[in-house]
């Protein structure tokens, strides 16, 4: 039974089909070929010549071969050997062959294809018509009479014409065998001559790298802006129920406040959300979403804690940072209210509390920023599950080719960043190994200290 599915089960038919595709794929090398050799004096018998319909046949395959180095070939052939071969997706490659080792490749396994393709379907054309009319010699007088006079002495024996039929079936059974056989010799091959070379396995490893960053990228966004507003959420809304009956100016502040922050939160969450749900990979300026210094003011009004803002540079040298540099900072004073709002004496004792001090420079060659809040009680306001603010303040900072630390100061807690203004690794060692591997140092110590 697994024979006879070997021979003639579902896969074994699609690799027939396979094959009978190279055949037809070869005809045009193959007739160029027979004009060759016609040229080269086959004369007229060309076409009953077997010697020449070899010579075709071998000319006909350096062709192929030169029309396999073609970069989109491979494409081509994958798609087939994939719906008709029976050979796993995953160890095929995908896309043009873009290198050299990937076009010869390719190119000998589209030769090995019309050539196999080539037999079969020339099998296929030529001997089921024979074998059939071997099988049919003793039940047809007409077709054993014109065999016999045309035939050999030994068919005219009675014991050949009893075997005629068992003849006829076994030619077919061999020729399914032999394309049984060509399928699985391409199957085979499949994944050497059309998978991944090492230049398209680095490439796939540098795709997912940057897709990976870039969803990192995302996560780490909603992480600040949705634990930002969550922090302040629930500042504002406690702070309110505690004075509901005798302040009512105060309750009706909050819920404009709370109102504010989840509505500007809710738009960046829909934004971010948005570039996660693509079917493709977000690219680089779509993964760059997020608010810049810009939009600062809005962030301190409705923060949820006093602010004492200073900015120095200008009135207008914020609008002038990169604004790669303009989301960071934004980032890093969102994180800082926050641990404010969790950890510092704001949250402690309220909005009656000793403000917050953000200081935002913009100075000759970088960005400073500079936040202070009173230490308070931390472990009387700790978040359970916190932790990972202040290392992404330093990913952020030392990703752009600069330096950010936390820690107390006497009675405060001390957040400080310093961005450069000018491009990433322009300078000696912000090179990206280099800021890997400060962000994970800077990152560390400040979860240490918080």
């Amino acid at each position: 039974m697994r024979t006879v599915r070997a021979l003639f089960g579902r896969r074994a038919r699609l690799r027939w089909l396979h094959l009978i595709m190279g055949g037809a794929l070869l005809m045009p090398y193959f007739l160029v070929g027979t004009v060759l050799v016609g040229m080269a004096g086959g004369g007229q018998q060309l076409f009953s010549s077997v010697p020449a319909q070899l010579g075709a046949f071998g000319l006909a395959l350096p062709m192929a071969a030169v029309t396999g180095l073609f970069a989109l070939v491979r494409p081509l052939c994958v798609a087939a050997a994939r719906a008709l071969c029976g050979v796993p997706t995953a160890v095929l490659a995908d896309g043009p062959a873009r290198t050299r080792q990937a076009r010869v490749r390719t190119a000998g396994w589209y030769t090995l294809h019309l050539a196999l393709g080539g037999i079969v379907s020339g099998a296929t054309l030529a001997l089921p018509p024979f074998a059939v009319a071997v099988a049919a010699l003793p039940l047809s007088p007409g077709l054993r009479s014109t065999w016999l006079l045309d035939g050999p002495e030994p068919l005219r024996e009675p014991w050949a014409l009893a075997l005629a039929p068992f003849a006829g079936i076994a030619m077919l059974v061999a020729l399914a065998a032999v394309a049984a056989a060509a399928g699985e010799v391409l199957a085979r091959r499949a994944p050497v001559l059309l998978g991944p070379t090492p230049e398209d396995r680095l490439a796939a490893a540098e795709r997912r790298a940057a897709d990976l960053a870039v969803r990192n990228r995302l996560a780490r966004e909603l992480h600040d802006s949705v634990g930002h507003a969550l922090s302040a959420v629930t500042l504002q809304a406690g702070a309110a129920r505690r004075v509901l009956d005798r302040d009512p100016e105060f309750v009706r502040e909050a819920l404009t406040a709370i109102e504010e922050t989840t509505r500007r939160t809710v738009g960046e969450l829909d934004a971010v959300l948005g570039l996660l749900r693509q079917d493709g990979e977000p690219d680089g300026e779509q993964a760059a979403y997020g608010p810049g210094l810009d939009a600062l003011g809005g962030l301190l009004a409705y923060c949820g804690v006093p602010v004492a803002y200073e900015s120095e540079g200008g009135p207008e040298a914020p609008g002038a940072v990169r604004p790669d540099v303009s989301r960071e900072a934004y980032r890093i004073v969102q994180e800082g209210l926050s641990n404010a709002l969790r950890h510092g004496g704001v949250a402690a004792h309220g909005a009656g509390s000793a403000p917050v001090r953000l200081l935002v420079a913009v100075r000759a060659e970088e960005l400073e920023i500079v936040m202070e809040n009173p230490l308070g009680d931390r472990a009387a306001v700790a978040r359970p599950g916190g932790g990972r603010g202040l290392r992404g303040v330093a990913e952020r900072a030392v990703l752009l080719g600069g330096r950010a630390g936390a820690g107390p100061d006497g009675d405060v807690w001390r957040l400080t960043a310093r961005l450069p203004l000018a491009a990433p690794g322009t300078a000696a060692g912000t090179g990206p190994g280099t800021r890997a591997a400060g962000a994970e140092r800077s990152g560390t110590e400040a979860e240490g200290r918080r």
